[in-house]
Protein backbone atom coordinates (compact mmCIF):
# COMPACT_ATOMS: atom_id res chain seq x y z
CA UNK A 1 0.00 0.00 0.00
CA UNK A 2 1.25 3.66 -0.46
CA UNK A 3 1.77 5.55 2.46
CA UNK A 4 -0.86 8.12 3.54
CA UNK A 5 1.29 11.08 2.70
CA UNK A 6 1.86 9.65 -1.07
CA UNK A 7 -2.12 9.27 -1.10
CA UNK A 8 -2.76 12.60 -0.08
CA UNK A 9 -0.54 14.17 -2.63
CA UNK A 10 -1.93 12.15 -5.72
CA UNK A 11 -4.99 13.70 -4.63
CA UNK A 12 -4.12 16.62 -4.25
CA UNK A 13 -2.40 16.96 -7.75
CA UNK A 14 -4.57 14.64 -10.22
CA UNK A 15 -7.52 16.46 -10.29
CA UNK A 16 -6.27 19.93 -11.37
CA UNK A 17 -3.69 17.53 -13.82
CA UNK A 18 -6.63 15.81 -15.35
CA UNK A 19 -8.73 19.31 -15.45
CA UNK A 20 -10.71 18.02 -12.45
CA UNK A 21 -12.51 20.82 -10.23
CA UNK A 22 -10.29 21.05 -6.94
CA UNK A 23 -11.80 21.60 -3.05
CA UNK A 24 -13.07 25.12 -2.92
CA UNK A 25 -12.02 25.74 -6.04
CA UNK A 26 -12.56 29.70 -7.09
CA UNK A 27 -15.96 29.75 -8.83
CA UNK A 28 -16.80 32.61 -11.17
CA UNK A 29 -20.16 33.05 -13.25
CA UNK A 30 -20.04 35.38 -15.66
CA UNK A 31 -22.71 37.01 -17.60
CA UNK A 32 -21.37 36.98 -21.18
CA UNK A 33 -21.87 34.77 -22.68
CA UNK A 34 -23.54 33.69 -19.43
CA UNK A 35 -21.29 30.39 -17.76
CA UNK A 36 -19.80 29.35 -14.42
CA UNK A 37 -16.32 29.13 -14.41
CA UNK A 38 -14.47 27.05 -12.10
CA UNK A 39 -10.44 27.66 -11.91
CA UNK A 40 -7.47 26.54 -9.41
CA UNK A 41 -5.86 28.10 -6.51
CA UNK A 42 -2.11 27.66 -6.16
CA UNK A 43 0.55 30.10 -4.58
CA UNK A 44 -2.15 32.68 -3.54
CA UNK A 45 -3.20 33.25 -7.62
CA UNK A 46 -6.26 32.19 -8.75
CA UNK A 47 -6.41 30.55 -12.15
CA UNK A 48 -9.13 30.21 -14.88
CA UNK A 49 -8.38 28.32 -18.15
CA UNK A 50 -9.33 28.02 -21.76
CA UNK A 51 -12.58 30.23 -21.23
CA UNK A 52 -13.75 30.33 -24.51
CA UNK A 53 -14.82 33.94 -25.68
CA UNK A 54 -16.01 32.99 -29.74
CA UNK A 55 -17.68 30.29 -31.54
CA UNK A 56 -14.89 27.55 -32.80
CA UNK A 57 -13.60 28.98 -36.12
CA UNK A 58 -13.94 25.41 -37.89
CA UNK A 59 -16.10 23.58 -40.92
CA UNK A 60 -17.64 26.91 -42.82
CA UNK A 61 -16.09 29.22 -40.10
CA UNK A 62 -12.62 28.28 -40.78
CA UNK A 63 -11.16 31.77 -42.39
CA UNK A 64 -14.49 33.49 -41.51
CA UNK A 65 -14.14 36.63 -39.14
CA UNK A 66 -15.01 35.58 -35.20
CA UNK A 67 -18.46 34.84 -34.22
CA UNK A 68 -19.28 35.94 -30.66
CA UNK A 69 -21.00 33.20 -28.24
CA UNK A 70 -24.97 33.67 -28.09
CA UNK A 71 -25.99 30.71 -25.90
CA UNK A 72 -24.93 30.06 -22.36
CA UNK A 73 -21.73 27.46 -21.92
CA UNK A 74 -22.97 26.36 -18.46
CA UNK A 75 -20.02 25.04 -16.22
CA UNK A 76 -16.69 25.36 -17.94
CA UNK A 77 -14.18 23.42 -15.90
CA UNK A 78 -11.29 26.11 -16.54
CA UNK A 79 -7.99 24.10 -14.97
CA UNK A 80 -6.58 22.29 -17.92
CA UNK A 81 -4.04 23.69 -20.35
CA UNK A 82 -5.77 26.09 -22.74
CA UNK A 83 -5.50 24.29 -26.34
CA UNK A 84 -3.11 26.10 -28.58
CA UNK A 85 -3.65 27.79 -32.22
CA UNK A 86 -2.30 25.82 -35.22
CA UNK A 87 0.83 27.00 -34.76
CA UNK A 88 3.83 27.64 -37.76
CA UNK A 89 7.18 26.42 -36.69
CA UNK A 90 8.85 25.65 -40.15
CA UNK A 91 7.88 25.89 -43.25
CA UNK A 92 6.71 22.30 -45.41
CA UNK A 93 7.68 23.53 -48.68
CA UNK A 94 9.77 21.01 -50.75
CA UNK A 95 12.95 22.79 -50.75
CA UNK A 96 13.05 23.57 -47.06
CA UNK A 97 14.82 19.94 -46.55
CA UNK A 98 15.07 18.60 -43.69
CA UNK A 99 12.67 20.68 -41.92
CA UNK A 100 9.97 20.65 -43.98
CA UNK A 101 9.52 16.96 -43.27
CA UNK A 102 9.72 17.35 -39.89
CA UNK A 103 7.77 20.33 -39.61
CA UNK A 104 4.76 17.39 -41.35
CA UNK A 105 5.38 14.59 -39.34
CA UNK A 106 4.78 17.75 -36.57
CA UNK A 107 1.37 18.61 -37.98
CA UNK A 108 -0.12 14.73 -38.13
CA UNK A 109 -3.35 14.30 -36.06
CA UNK A 110 -1.20 12.56 -33.38
CA UNK A 111 1.41 15.08 -32.72
CA UNK A 112 -1.24 17.91 -32.70
CA UNK A 113 -3.03 16.10 -30.06
CA UNK A 114 0.29 15.85 -28.20
CA UNK A 115 0.98 19.33 -28.64
CA UNK A 116 -2.57 20.90 -27.69
CA UNK A 117 -3.13 22.73 -30.66
CA UNK A 118 -6.22 22.95 -32.96
CA UNK A 119 -8.79 25.36 -34.71
CA UNK A 120 -10.82 25.25 -31.81
CA UNK A 121 -8.38 27.47 -29.64
CA UNK A 122 -10.49 31.09 -29.39
CA UNK A 123 -9.75 30.88 -25.40
CA UNK A 124 -8.88 33.63 -22.79
CA UNK A 125 -7.01 32.85 -19.25
CA UNK A 126 -7.40 34.91 -16.68
CA UNK A 127 -4.94 35.41 -13.22
CA UNK A 128 -5.77 36.91 -10.12
CA UNK A 129 -4.97 37.56 -6.45
CA UNK A 130 -6.52 34.54 -4.63
CA UNK A 131 -9.71 35.47 -2.93
CA UNK A 132 -10.65 38.46 -4.96
CA UNK A 133 -13.98 40.03 -4.39
CA UNK A 134 -15.94 40.50 -7.59
CA UNK A 135 -16.08 44.28 -5.90
CA UNK A 136 -12.53 44.66 -5.94
CA UNK A 137 -11.81 46.62 -9.51
CA UNK A 138 -8.30 46.09 -9.76
CA UNK A 139 -6.32 47.39 -13.04
CA UNK A 140 -6.81 44.69 -15.89
CA UNK A 141 -3.66 43.88 -17.45
CA UNK A 142 -4.53 42.01 -20.93
CA UNK A 143 -1.55 40.11 -22.94
CA UNK A 144 -1.11 39.68 -26.52
CA UNK A 145 1.30 37.21 -27.21
CA UNK A 146 4.34 37.55 -29.69
CA UNK A 147 5.40 35.08 -31.88
CA UNK A 148 6.08 36.40 -35.33
CA UNK A 149 2.08 35.91 -36.01
CA UNK A 150 3.18 32.43 -36.58
CA UNK A 151 3.92 31.24 -33.19
CA UNK A 152 2.11 31.18 -29.80
CA UNK A 153 0.03 30.84 -27.21
CA UNK A 154 -1.40 31.47 -23.68
CA UNK A 155 0.31 28.28 -22.50
CA UNK A 156 3.39 30.06 -22.75
CA UNK A 157 2.60 33.22 -20.81
CA UNK A 158 1.57 31.83 -17.66
CA UNK A 159 0.95 35.17 -16.05
CA UNK A 160 0.82 34.10 -12.03
CA UNK A 161 3.96 35.14 -11.14
CA UNK A 162 2.84 38.64 -12.55
CA UNK A 163 0.02 38.83 -10.38
CA UNK A 164 2.47 37.60 -7.36
CA UNK A 165 4.51 40.06 -8.26
CA UNK A 166 2.04 42.73 -8.17
CA UNK A 167 0.58 42.10 -5.04
CA UNK A 168 3.94 41.98 -3.11
CA UNK A 169 4.37 45.24 -4.57
CA UNK A 170 1.25 46.39 -3.75
CA UNK A 171 0.17 47.13 -6.70
CA UNK A 172 -2.40 44.20 -7.31
CA UNK A 173 -3.35 43.61 -10.83
CA UNK A 174 -5.46 40.77 -13.00
CA UNK A 175 -4.31 39.23 -15.74
CA UNK A 176 -5.54 38.43 -18.95
CA UNK A 177 -4.25 36.29 -21.85
CA UNK A 178 -5.95 35.66 -25.36
CA UNK A 179 -5.28 33.22 -27.90
CA UNK A 180 -5.79 34.64 -31.61
CA UNK A 181 -5.20 32.40 -34.72
CA UNK A 182 -1.92 32.55 -35.96
CA UNK A 183 -0.03 31.53 -39.77
CA UNK A 184 -2.46 31.15 -43.00
CA UNK A 185 -5.29 30.42 -40.02
CA UNK A 186 -5.48 33.83 -39.05
CA UNK A 187 -3.16 36.02 -41.64
CA UNK A 188 -3.87 34.47 -44.70
CA UNK A 189 -3.50 37.98 -47.70
CA UNK A 190 -4.82 37.38 -51.58
CA UNK A 191 -7.42 39.44 -53.37
CA UNK A 192 -9.67 36.65 -52.83
CA UNK A 193 -9.46 37.20 -48.89
CA UNK A 194 -9.96 40.38 -49.22
CA UNK A 195 -13.36 40.12 -51.47
CA UNK A 196 -14.15 37.94 -48.54
CA UNK A 197 -14.32 39.95 -45.93
CA UNK A 198 -12.02 37.83 -43.97
CA UNK A 199 -8.52 39.78 -44.40
CA UNK A 200 -6.50 40.23 -40.80
CA UNK A 201 -8.63 37.40 -38.42
CA UNK A 202 -6.25 37.20 -35.66
CA UNK A 203 -6.75 40.90 -35.24
CA UNK A 204 -10.92 40.72 -35.08
CA UNK A 205 -10.20 37.50 -32.94
CA UNK A 206 -8.09 40.10 -30.41
CA UNK A 207 -10.74 42.76 -30.61
CA UNK A 208 -13.67 40.07 -29.72
CA UNK A 209 -10.89 38.83 -26.67
CA UNK A 210 -11.03 42.43 -25.68
CA UNK A 211 -14.73 42.72 -26.14
CA UNK A 212 -14.93 39.99 -23.67
CA UNK A 213 -12.97 41.04 -21.10
CA UNK A 214 -15.29 44.49 -20.99
CA UNK A 215 -18.33 42.56 -20.34
CA UNK A 216 -16.98 39.74 -18.02
CA UNK A 217 -13.50 40.97 -16.09
CA UNK A 218 -15.96 42.92 -13.59
CA UNK A 219 -16.83 38.97 -12.35
CA UNK A 220 -13.63 38.81 -11.40
CA UNK A 221 -12.51 41.74 -9.75
CA UNK A 222 -11.26 43.80 -12.31
CA UNK A 223 -12.07 47.18 -13.04
CA UNK A 224 -13.34 47.40 -17.44
CA UNK A 225 -12.37 50.96 -17.14
CA UNK A 226 -8.67 50.46 -16.01
CA UNK A 227 -7.68 48.27 -18.85
CA UNK A 228 -3.99 48.10 -20.46
CA UNK A 229 -3.32 45.80 -23.37
CA UNK A 230 0.58 44.82 -23.28
CA UNK A 231 2.60 42.65 -25.95
CA UNK A 232 5.77 41.92 -27.14
CA UNK A 233 6.97 41.33 -31.03
CA UNK A 234 3.78 40.40 -33.23
CA UNK A 235 1.64 41.03 -29.86
CA UNK A 236 3.04 44.62 -29.52
CA UNK A 237 2.47 45.34 -33.31
CA UNK A 238 -0.95 44.04 -32.53
CA UNK A 239 -1.13 46.44 -29.69
CA UNK A 240 -0.49 49.30 -31.85
CA UNK A 241 -2.93 47.72 -34.37
CA UNK A 242 -5.82 47.65 -31.87
CA UNK A 243 -5.18 51.04 -31.06
CA UNK A 244 -5.39 52.02 -35.05
CA UNK A 245 -8.20 49.08 -35.84
CA UNK A 246 -11.39 51.36 -37.73
CA UNK A 247 -8.96 54.67 -37.55
CA UNK A 248 -8.64 54.31 -33.79
CA UNK A 249 -12.25 53.61 -32.56
CA UNK A 250 -11.74 51.73 -29.32
CA UNK A 251 -15.97 52.05 -28.33
CA UNK A 252 -17.52 49.87 -27.20
CA UNK A 253 -20.76 49.62 -25.26
CA UNK A 254 -20.22 53.20 -24.97
CA UNK A 255 -17.08 52.87 -23.23
CA UNK A 256 -13.37 52.66 -24.33
CA UNK A 257 -11.87 49.02 -23.95
CA UNK A 258 -8.63 50.22 -22.56
CA UNK A 259 -7.09 53.48 -21.63
CA UNK A 260 -3.03 52.37 -22.69
CA UNK A 261 -1.07 50.69 -23.81
CA UNK A 262 2.83 48.96 -23.37
CA UNK A 263 4.80 47.88 -26.75
CA UNK A 264 7.71 45.73 -26.53
CA UNK A 265 10.27 45.45 -29.40
CA UNK A 266 7.40 46.23 -32.13
CA UNK A 267 4.78 49.08 -32.87
CA UNK A 268 4.13 50.30 -36.43
CA UNK A 269 4.94 47.32 -38.95
CA UNK A 270 4.60 49.29 -42.73
CA UNK A 271 3.16 47.37 -45.12
CA UNK A 272 1.48 46.89 -48.45
CA UNK A 273 -1.73 46.17 -48.54
CA UNK A 274 -3.65 42.14 -48.56
CA UNK A 275 -4.06 41.87 -51.87
CA UNK A 276 -0.59 43.41 -53.18
CA UNK A 277 2.11 41.43 -54.90
CA UNK A 278 3.46 40.26 -51.50
CA UNK A 279 0.01 38.99 -50.25
CA UNK A 280 -1.04 37.48 -53.59
CA UNK A 281 2.21 35.64 -53.69
CA UNK A 282 1.20 33.94 -50.58
CA UNK A 283 -2.14 33.25 -51.22
CA UNK A 284 -1.48 31.50 -54.52
CA UNK A 285 1.43 29.49 -52.70
CA UNK A 286 -1.30 28.12 -50.21
CA UNK A 287 -2.94 27.05 -52.73
CA UNK A 288 -0.57 25.38 -55.27
CA UNK A 289 0.02 23.45 -52.39
CA UNK A 290 -3.10 22.33 -51.37
CA UNK A 291 -5.48 20.24 -53.18
CA UNK A 292 -7.66 23.26 -54.57
CA UNK A 293 -5.51 24.21 -57.32
CA UNK A 294 -7.78 24.40 -60.35
CA UNK A 295 -10.65 25.05 -57.86
CA UNK A 296 -13.06 27.18 -59.47
CA UNK A 297 -13.54 28.88 -55.64
CA UNK A 298 -10.19 28.19 -54.15
CA UNK A 299 -11.13 30.25 -50.75
CA UNK A 300 -13.99 28.18 -50.51
CA UNK A 301 -11.75 25.16 -50.89
CA UNK A 302 -9.38 25.91 -48.37
CA UNK A 303 -12.55 26.32 -45.91
CA UNK A 304 -13.56 22.44 -46.93
CA UNK A 305 -9.84 21.08 -46.74
CA UNK A 306 -8.80 18.61 -43.98
CA UNK A 307 -7.45 20.37 -41.06
CA UNK A 308 -3.87 18.26 -41.79
CA UNK A 309 -4.02 19.31 -45.34
CA UNK A 310 -4.69 22.80 -44.78
CA UNK A 311 -1.80 23.31 -41.74
CA UNK A 312 0.49 21.85 -44.56
CA UNK A 313 -0.63 24.35 -47.42
CA UNK A 314 -0.92 26.98 -45.07
CA UNK A 315 2.86 26.42 -43.60
CA UNK A 316 4.26 26.18 -47.33
CA UNK A 317 5.60 29.81 -47.22
CA UNK A 318 8.87 30.91 -46.28
CA UNK A 319 8.60 31.00 -41.93
CA UNK A 320 9.78 34.11 -40.01
CA UNK A 321 12.63 31.37 -38.17
CA UNK A 322 14.53 30.89 -41.50
CA UNK A 323 16.40 32.53 -44.38
CA UNK A 324 13.85 34.90 -44.93
CA UNK A 325 13.31 36.24 -41.60
CA UNK A 326 11.27 39.11 -40.64
CA UNK A 327 10.52 39.36 -44.43
CA UNK A 328 7.05 37.81 -42.86
CA UNK A 329 4.60 36.11 -44.73
CA UNK A 330 2.14 36.85 -42.68
CA UNK A 331 1.26 39.88 -40.73
CA UNK A 332 -1.77 42.69 -40.59
CA UNK A 333 -1.93 44.28 -43.88
CA UNK A 334 -3.39 47.13 -45.06
CA UNK A 335 -7.32 46.06 -45.96
CA UNK A 336 -9.31 49.51 -45.87
CA UNK A 337 -11.91 48.54 -43.29
CA UNK A 338 -9.93 47.03 -40.02
CA UNK A 339 -6.60 48.62 -41.14
CA UNK A 340 -7.26 51.23 -43.38
CA UNK A 341 -4.00 52.48 -44.42
CA UNK A 342 0.18 51.24 -43.66
CA UNK A 343 0.16 51.88 -39.86
CA UNK A 344 2.73 54.51 -40.14
CA UNK A 345 0.48 56.78 -42.37
CA UNK A 346 -2.43 55.88 -39.76
CA UNK A 347 0.08 57.61 -37.18
CA UNK A 348 1.32 60.57 -39.14
CA UNK A 349 -2.85 61.00 -40.12
CA UNK A 350 -3.84 60.39 -36.34
CA UNK A 351 -6.09 57.54 -36.91
CA UNK A 352 -5.57 55.79 -33.78
CA UNK A 353 -6.40 55.95 -29.98
CA UNK A 354 -5.46 58.77 -28.17
CA UNK A 355 -4.34 56.65 -25.06
CA UNK A 356 -0.76 57.13 -22.99
CA UNK A 357 1.83 54.18 -24.17
CA UNK A 358 5.22 52.78 -23.72
CA UNK A 359 7.16 51.56 -26.56
CA UNK A 360 10.69 50.02 -26.52
CA UNK A 361 13.28 47.83 -27.81
CA UNK A 362 16.08 45.28 -26.65
CA UNK A 363 19.38 47.46 -27.82
CA UNK A 364 20.26 43.84 -30.68
CA UNK A 365 16.69 43.27 -31.85
CA UNK A 366 17.89 41.61 -35.22
CA UNK A 367 20.91 39.06 -33.88
CA UNK A 368 18.55 35.98 -33.86
CA UNK A 369 16.79 36.89 -37.11
CA UNK A 370 20.08 37.11 -39.20
CA UNK A 371 20.95 33.38 -37.71
CA UNK A 372 20.40 32.18 -41.17
CA UNK A 373 21.50 34.18 -44.10
CA UNK A 374 25.78 32.95 -43.75
CA UNK A 375 25.97 33.22 -48.13
CA UNK A 376 25.88 36.98 -46.94
CA UNK A 377 29.49 38.07 -47.71
CA UNK A 378 29.60 41.21 -49.30
CA UNK A 379 27.63 44.29 -49.28
CA UNK A 380 26.30 43.62 -52.53
CA UNK A 381 25.26 40.17 -51.61
CA UNK A 382 22.81 42.41 -48.43
CA UNK A 383 21.64 44.48 -51.12
CA UNK A 384 20.53 41.53 -53.34
CA UNK A 385 18.90 39.95 -50.13
CA UNK A 386 16.84 42.93 -49.65
CA UNK A 387 15.50 43.36 -53.15
CA UNK A 388 15.01 40.08 -53.51
CA UNK A 389 12.80 39.40 -50.76
CA UNK A 390 11.81 42.49 -48.43
CA UNK A 391 11.96 45.63 -50.82
CA UNK A 392 9.65 45.24 -53.61
CA UNK A 393 8.80 48.63 -54.11
CA UNK A 394 12.28 50.30 -53.31
CA UNK A 395 15.19 51.14 -55.92
CA UNK A 396 18.39 49.06 -55.90
CA UNK A 397 20.01 52.76 -55.59
CA UNK A 398 17.53 53.06 -52.11
CA UNK A 399 18.59 49.76 -50.66
CA UNK A 400 21.94 50.78 -51.74
CA UNK A 401 21.72 53.56 -49.75
CA UNK A 402 20.41 52.45 -46.76
CA UNK A 403 23.00 49.37 -46.50
CA UNK A 404 25.90 51.82 -46.48
CA UNK A 405 24.74 53.66 -43.95
CA UNK A 406 25.99 51.02 -41.76
CA UNK A 407 29.36 51.51 -41.92
CA UNK A 408 31.30 48.34 -40.42
CA UNK A 409 30.84 45.79 -38.21
CA UNK A 410 33.08 47.47 -35.21
CA UNK A 411 31.00 51.15 -35.43
CA UNK A 412 27.75 49.63 -36.53
CA UNK A 413 27.46 45.94 -36.29
CA UNK A 414 24.69 44.14 -33.55
CA UNK A 415 25.40 43.03 -31.21
CA UNK A 416 26.30 46.27 -30.84
CA UNK A 417 29.53 47.70 -28.82
CA UNK A 418 31.40 44.71 -28.83
CA UNK A 419 33.75 46.15 -31.35
CA UNK A 420 34.96 43.39 -34.24
CA UNK A 421 33.96 40.38 -31.83
CA UNK A 422 30.63 38.24 -32.38
CA UNK A 423 30.55 38.50 -36.55
CA UNK A 424 29.94 34.86 -36.80
CA UNK A 425 29.83 35.32 -40.86
CA UNK A 426 31.38 38.22 -42.96
CA UNK A 427 27.94 40.41 -43.07
CA UNK A 428 26.20 38.66 -39.44
CA UNK A 429 26.68 42.03 -37.40
CA UNK A 430 25.54 44.11 -40.37
CA UNK A 431 22.73 42.30 -41.44
CA UNK A 432 21.70 42.09 -37.93
CA UNK A 433 21.57 45.59 -37.27
CA UNK A 434 19.88 46.13 -40.22
CA UNK A 435 16.99 44.23 -39.86
CA UNK A 436 16.57 45.07 -35.80
CA UNK A 437 16.32 48.44 -37.23
CA UNK A 438 14.17 47.63 -40.13
CA UNK A 439 11.68 45.95 -37.61
CA UNK A 440 11.95 47.58 -34.35
CA UNK A 441 14.08 50.01 -33.30
CA UNK A 442 14.15 52.46 -36.01
CA UNK A 443 10.19 52.04 -36.36
CA UNK A 444 9.88 52.58 -33.01
CA UNK A 445 11.61 56.36 -33.63
CA UNK A 446 9.27 56.67 -36.59
CA UNK A 447 6.26 56.19 -34.80
CA UNK A 448 6.98 58.52 -31.63
CA UNK A 449 8.07 61.17 -33.74
CA UNK A 450 5.08 60.68 -36.08
CA UNK A 451 2.76 60.17 -33.00
CA UNK A 452 4.08 63.02 -30.83
CA UNK A 453 2.96 65.44 -34.15
CA UNK A 454 -0.32 64.05 -34.76
CA UNK A 455 -1.38 64.19 -30.94
CA UNK A 456 1.29 66.14 -28.97
CA UNK A 457 -0.76 65.88 -25.50
CA UNK A 458 -0.86 62.15 -25.41
CA UNK A 459 1.61 60.94 -23.07
CA UNK A 460 4.20 58.81 -24.02
CA UNK A 461 7.50 56.77 -22.66
CA UNK A 462 10.82 54.79 -24.82
CA UNK A 463 13.28 52.94 -23.80
CA UNK A 464 16.26 50.29 -24.26
CA UNK A 465 17.27 47.44 -22.99
CA UNK A 466 20.91 47.01 -22.98
CA UNK A 467 21.71 44.08 -19.71
CA UNK A 468 22.51 41.32 -22.13
CA UNK A 469 24.87 43.22 -23.66
CA UNK A 470 28.00 40.29 -23.19
CA UNK A 471 26.23 37.46 -24.19
CA UNK A 472 28.42 35.99 -27.46
CA UNK A 473 26.62 36.62 -30.82
CA UNK A 474 23.55 37.67 -29.56
CA UNK A 475 23.74 40.82 -26.78
CA UNK A 476 20.58 42.16 -25.89
CA UNK A 477 18.28 40.15 -27.99
CA UNK A 478 14.72 39.98 -29.15
CA UNK A 479 12.74 38.43 -26.74
CA UNK A 480 15.35 38.57 -23.53
CA UNK A 481 13.04 40.77 -21.90
CA UNK A 482 10.32 37.99 -21.83
CA UNK A 483 12.99 36.63 -19.20
CA UNK A 484 13.50 40.09 -17.27
CA UNK A 485 10.19 41.26 -17.16
CA UNK A 486 7.02 38.74 -17.79
CA UNK A 487 8.81 35.75 -15.96
CA UNK A 488 10.64 37.52 -13.17
CA UNK A 489 13.35 35.39 -13.86
CA UNK A 490 15.91 38.13 -12.82
CA UNK A 491 16.47 39.57 -10.08
CA UNK A 492 18.71 41.91 -11.29
CA UNK A 493 18.13 45.92 -11.36
CA UNK A 494 16.23 46.13 -14.90
CA UNK A 495 14.03 43.16 -13.93
CA UNK A 496 12.74 45.17 -10.46
CA UNK A 497 12.85 48.73 -12.37
CA UNK A 498 10.50 47.63 -14.79
CA UNK A 499 7.84 45.65 -12.70
CA UNK A 500 7.72 49.13 -11.01
CA UNK A 501 7.43 51.64 -14.24
CA UNK A 502 4.93 49.06 -15.77
CA UNK A 503 2.82 48.27 -12.81
CA UNK A 504 2.89 52.11 -11.81
CA UNK A 505 1.68 52.70 -15.42
CA UNK A 506 -1.25 50.43 -15.33
CA UNK A 507 -2.34 51.70 -12.03
CA UNK A 508 -1.98 55.50 -12.73
CA UNK A 509 -1.09 56.02 -16.34
CA UNK A 510 2.40 57.22 -15.17
CA UNK A 511 5.61 54.85 -14.82
CA UNK A 512 7.01 56.81 -11.91
CA UNK A 513 3.79 57.22 -9.82
CA UNK A 514 4.84 54.26 -7.92
CA UNK A 515 8.32 53.88 -8.73
CA UNK A 516 9.90 54.66 -5.42
CA UNK A 517 13.33 55.26 -4.98
CA UNK A 518 13.34 54.37 -8.63
CA UNK A 519 15.20 57.14 -11.12
CA UNK A 520 12.35 59.58 -12.78
CA UNK A 521 11.57 58.41 -16.35
CA UNK A 522 11.04 61.48 -18.38
CA UNK A 523 8.18 61.40 -21.08
CA UNK A 524 9.49 61.07 -24.75
CA UNK A 525 8.46 63.89 -25.68
CA UNK A 526 10.57 66.20 -23.68
CA UNK A 527 14.25 65.53 -24.87
CA UNK A 528 13.68 62.94 -26.81
CA UNK A 529 15.43 60.66 -24.49
CA UNK A 530 15.29 56.91 -23.54
CA UNK A 531 15.48 54.93 -19.95
CA UNK A 532 18.33 52.77 -20.96
CA UNK A 533 18.16 49.25 -18.58
CA UNK A 534 21.05 47.82 -17.67
CA UNK A 535 21.82 44.85 -15.24
CA UNK A 536 23.06 47.06 -12.41
CA UNK A 537 21.52 50.99 -13.25
CA UNK A 538 19.57 52.84 -15.32
CA UNK A 539 20.95 55.48 -17.30
CA UNK A 540 19.07 58.74 -19.82
CA UNK A 541 20.10 58.17 -23.99
CA UNK A 542 19.37 60.17 -26.41
CA UNK A 543 17.16 58.77 -28.95
CA UNK A 544 19.27 60.19 -32.30
CA UNK A 545 21.98 57.04 -32.73
CA UNK A 546 22.06 55.56 -35.85
CA UNK A 547 19.91 58.78 -36.83
CA UNK A 548 21.44 58.64 -40.91
CA UNK A 549 19.90 55.75 -41.07
CA UNK A 550 16.55 56.69 -39.66
CA UNK A 551 16.59 59.86 -42.16
CA UNK A 552 17.54 57.35 -45.45
CA UNK A 553 14.50 54.95 -43.85
CA UNK A 554 11.86 57.55 -43.30
CA UNK A 555 12.45 59.58 -46.57
CA UNK A 556 10.34 57.57 -48.52
CA UNK A 557 8.77 55.08 -46.10
CA UNK A 558 6.68 53.62 -48.67
CA UNK A 559 9.31 52.31 -50.58
CA UNK A 560 10.42 50.24 -47.37
CA UNK A 561 7.22 48.04 -46.99
CA UNK A 562 7.15 44.45 -46.65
Amino acid sequence: MLPLFNILLVASILPSALGWPTPNAPTIVIPKPNATVIGASANNVDSFNGIPFAVPPTGSLRLRPPQPIRTSLGTIQATAAARSCPQFLSSTAKGNLPNSILAKVANIPIFQEIANSGEDCLTINVRRPADTKADAKLPVLVWIYGGGFETGSTTNYDGASLVAASVSLGMPVIYVAMNYRLGGFGFLPGAEVLKDGSANLGLLDQRLALQWVADNIESFGGDPQKVTIWGESAGAVSVFDQMALYDGDINYNGASLFRSAIMNSGSIAPANPVDGVKGQTVYDTVVSNSDCKGASDTLSCLRGLDYTKFLNAANSVPGILGYNSVAESYLPRPDGKLLTASPEQLVINGKYAAVPFINGDQEDEGTIFALYQRNLTTTNDIVDYFQNIYFFDATRQQITDLVSTYKDDKEDGSPFRTGSENNWYPQFKRLAALLGDLSFTLTRRAFLNSAHKAKPNVKSWSYLSSYGHNLPFLGTFHGSDILQLFYGIQSNHASKAMHRYYLSFIYDQDPNSRAGNYMDWPQWSGNHSLMQFFDDHSALLADDFRQDSYEVLTKDYASFYI
